[in-house]
């Protein structure tokens, strides 16, 4: 799953979310050394990361899970919509539209197999 996020100015857009995310203004985001960003409340701390690439006409984040333990679908959903929660929050006149796709594209990794239980 990756999160598209259609702007003007995408390289831009990044460096203001992690100026925001770095200055306390932006609570529940964590931007790391390598730039990634992870949601930081308790219950959701480090259980996945977003790699940004900006491209001409869009951000595209891509979703990184750990390495010793499978995705949950509840990581996997909370992670992208409250990522876009975020940006519609602090960014909303900085981009035209976001989305995020059902399932996993090309450049996520998610530490194995989305875990999904029966039924699901």
């Amino acid at each position: 799953m990756a999160v598209r996020v259609f702007c003007d100015n995408p390289s831009e857009l990044l460096r203001k979310i992690r100026a925001l995310i770095r200055d306390g203004s932006v609570e529940t985001w964590a931007v790391d050394d390598e730039g990634d960003f992870t949601h930081v409340p308790e219950q959701w701390r480090a259980r996945a990361w977003f790699t940004p690439t900006p491209y001409e006409d869009k951000l595209v984040l891509n979703i990184l899970g750990t390495k010793s333990k499978r995705m949950s679908k509840a990581v996997y959903a909370v992670y992208h919509g409250r990522f876009i929660e975020m940006l519609l929050t602090h960014f909303d006149s900085e981009f035209d539209r976001a989305s995020a796709t059902a399932l996993p594209t090309s450049g996520d990794r998610l530490g194995g197999t989305l875990e999904r239980k029966p039924g699901e």
